[in-house]
């Protein structure tokens, strides 16, 4: 991303002078220098290890403990040793850590300055709890807001995202853990003020910096897990180039029913891995069949109907799949039972299997191919709705009529020549898709 926009630029350069300004006060300020030293030399060392090891996000609790230690400009200085001098793998470099320094010292200048304008510092020194909570928890409030106001509007300029989809969740999913944070570093402010000295607050750290690595092991994971799906569905798409981009559409469709359904996200994300991987097994089919130009034999449908089993039995041994594995295996019964692998009928199809048949339907019927022209999604949904009880599930075609309704769908060209497709027999299933 060496190229940034000359209006993304301005704005961090406007963000960086609000962080200039938030530290003009430091020289009329009464400054705990030894304080301030000792929390940006910790920020410091926090951050580097965080780099050396590949922890992810940035380490709050020193910085909450300062807003709640220190004034708010001497809060802000903080910030800059440790944001200036970490390490920074995409380019441009400098300018991704003027961003990060001056984000974070208008963030932590403003906690500072709220948490002291509702008396916590006293509140602190005091050890006066449960009103210590009061302050602090509004200054954890005021932490996040502006970092995903910041966050947004850089969002919306370098990438020229909506600003309004760009702030989209910004807040909710930052506030639990800047929350967690935010109680480990009034915890740091309180023993730092006690008896026990700096030495004590720094203890705290210890569990924090457990919980931070496992934390960061379970982001390792997921990462592993998004690559292996990606290497598989890229291949997919590589070996049937006329549904290149399916399995990903797929995934956001079975995605929108389930969380249209009321699922929790856990059980979303396996859907949106299940209607991901669904055509997985077309690896073990053979390509000829798969670009066949001319109507396929009986025998021949008979292999490609062996797709939904090679799939199973690639993706069995991912345990972090879950359910997803039984859609992969399913995702062409028919509640009428004359579906295939195995002919299951109704309520003997999993759920995630009826949730995926109705997302594969949809997109293939509401996408350009080769052979023929993308269907309206108003049509679309009428012959899913036709359907329901025969073939799909009435629920699950609700639910994604419905998310529809929300949301909107915007249907992409998947094959290789958008313009006029020309006739392409071969196995065309009830809905007019490829099967």
């Amino acid at each position: 991303m060496e190229a940034v926009p000359a209006r993304a630029r301005a704005y961090v350069a406007c963000v960086a002078v609000a962080a200039l300004l938030c530290l003009l006060p430091l020289p009329a300020v009464r400054t705990p220098w030894s304080a301030v030293a000792l929390l940006a030399a910790l920020y410091a060392g926090c951050e580097q290890a965080a780099a050396r090891w590949r922890f992810a996000g940035t380490f709050h609790p020193v910085l909450l403990a300062g807003a709640f230690l220190l004034p708010p400009p001497a809060a802000a200085l903080v910030v800059l040793p440790g944001a200036l001098l970490s390490p920074v793998e995409q380019r441009p470099r400098w300018l991704r850590r003027i961003w990060r320094a001056a984000q974070l010292a208008v963030g932590v200048w403003a906690a500072a300055r709220v948490h002291w304008a509702m008396d916590g510092r006293d509140a602190v020194v005091a050890s006066d709890f449960p009103y210590a909570l009061v302050p602090a928890g509004a200054a954890v409030l005021t932490f996040c807001l502006v970092l995903s106001a910041l966050d947004g509007g850089i969002l919306a300029l370098a990438d020229r995202t909506p600003v309004r989809r760009a702030r989209r969740g910004l807040f909710l999913r930052s506030l639990a853990p800047v929350a967690v944070h935010g109680l480990v570093g009034l915890m740091m402010a309180v023993l730092w003020r006690s008896p026990y000295g700096p030495v004590a607050a720094l203890l705290v750290l210890l569990p924090m910096c457990v919980s931070w690595w496992v934390f960061a092991q379970y982001h390792r994971e997921r990462a592993a897990h998004q690559a292996t799906i990606r290497a598989l569905v890229q291949a997919v798409d590589i070996k049937d180039e006329y549904t290149r981009g399916h399995s990903e559409r797929v995934g956001q469709a079975s995605m929108m029913i389930a969380r249209e359904l009321g699922m929790d996200d856990a059980r979303v994300e396996v859907l949106r891995f299940a209607g991901i991987l669904h055509d997985v097994g077309k690896l073990g089919v053979p390509t000829r069949l798969l670009r066949k130009d001319g109507p396929l034999t009986p025998q021949e449908r008979r292999v490609i109907e062996l797709h939904p089993e090679y799939g199973h039995e690639i993706v069995r041994g991912i345990s972090f799949l879950g359910e997803a594995r039984a859609a992969v295996l399913h995702h062409h019964e028919r509640l009428d039972g004359s579906g295939y692998p195995y002919g299951l009928m109704g309520g003997q199809i999993p759920e995630s299997a009826r949730v995926v048949a109705v997302a594969d339907a949809f997109d293939a019927m509401t996408s350009t191919r080769s052979y023929r022209r993308a269907r309206p999604v108003d049509a679309a949904l009428e012959e899913l709705e036709r359907c329901a009880g025969s073939q799909f599930d009435p629920r699950m075609v609700t639910a994604l009529v419905r998310a529809l309704a929300r949301h909107g769908w915007h249907p992409a060209v998947t094959a290789d020549e958008p313009g006029v497709p020309r006739p392409r027999p071969g196995v065309v299933g009830r809905l007019g898709v490829r099967r």
